[in-house]
């Protein structure tokens, strides 16, 4: 929502700025300036970008209309839910917690938390883990370099979106250009004309020029930066559960392993420790009326 109200307020200004200047609104509506450069950019994106990237430009430009989803909700839900996956497996055993892992989707542990289970690369990354430190041949060294590992794949695959937009965000201003020289082509053949004729085909011209480094520094770049952000808010979620995965497999109690996460939190979104340890402690309704 915000990414959209800063747009507004950019065209706004340089619209009102125009019009207070005398300005003629309708010279700036400029059909074949758009085809040119939108096309030649949308063009040069599918040509550079493998299928799967274009996809996700387009679940990436989705997701910043919705925004971030690690909210200060989100992470207690997620220290909530490691708590008691920890817990579980302290008092039962680390086996108590295998057919968890093995089948989340039919968990009654992780069927609590939904947002868990439709996120199936955090909801790999956690089983995944977990397994390993169920088998017991890895130590906690092993299991933080593979964690270290997945993360870093993980990130690289989100983040190519964003450079791609990034990418085509630069090459607006030289599609601009091309524009403007492909209207100075059109005016010098109109040469010996009347004045008014020349004028308004070099005006249209430097409106290709103009609509490239808007369109550059004023739509595609920030919101390829919204993208680049919301990929970073993913991997902080990431390095806190890597951070309580860690710290459990290290031997350290539930409710300490859960602080260790809650303090990687980012300050933004990060809950107190009587948010986190009320969420912890709090018993579930349903276990409550089954007891």
């Amino acid at each position: 929502m915000f990414s959209i109200i800063g747009i507004v307020v950019v065209f706004g200004a340089i619209l009102g700025g125009f019009l207070m200047e005398k300005g003629p609104l309708l010279v700036l509506m400029q059909p074949s300036e758009f085809v040119i450069i939108g096309g030649a950019a949308l063009g040069a994106m599918i040509a550079g970008n493998p299928m799967h990237v274009l996809k996700k430009i387009v679940s990436g430009a989705m997701g910043i209309l919705k925004g971030s989803k690690f909210s200060k909700a989100r992470y207690l839900e997620g220290l909530k839910m490691m708590f008691n996956l920890f817990n579980k497996a302290r008092k039962e055993g680390l086996v108590a917690i295998e057919s968890d892992i093995e089948d989340p989707a039919k968990s009654s542990l992780f069927s609590k938390y939904p947002a868990f289970l439709a996120d199936h690369h955090i909801r790999d990354f956690v089983c995944d883990t977990m397994r390993m430190a169920i088998t017991g041949g890895a130590t906690p060294f092993d299991v933080d370099q593979m964690m270290e590992l997945d993360m870093e794949v993980h990130h690289a695959s989100a983040a190519s979106p964003a450079a791609a937009v990034a990418t085509a965000a630069e090459s607006l201003p030289g599609m601009g250009i091309v524009a403007a020289v492909l209207g100075v082509v059109i005016t010098m053949g109109a040469l010996g004309g009347p004045p008014e004729e020349i004028g308004h085909k070099v005006a249209a011209a430097l409106v290709g020029t103009f609509l490239g480094i808007l369109l550059c520094y004023g739509v595609v770049g920030p919101l390829g930066s919204v993208m680049s952000k919301l990929v970073d808010d993913e991997h902080a979620y990431y390095h806190v559960l890597r951070v309580v995965m860690l710290s459990f497999i290290k031997g350290m109690s539930p409710i300490l392993a859960v602080e260790m996460g809650r303090r990687a939190i980012p300050e933004h979104v990060r809950p107190s420790f009587q948010e986190v340890e009320k969420g912890c402690r709090q018993k579930d309704e349903a276990m409550a009326q089954a007891a």
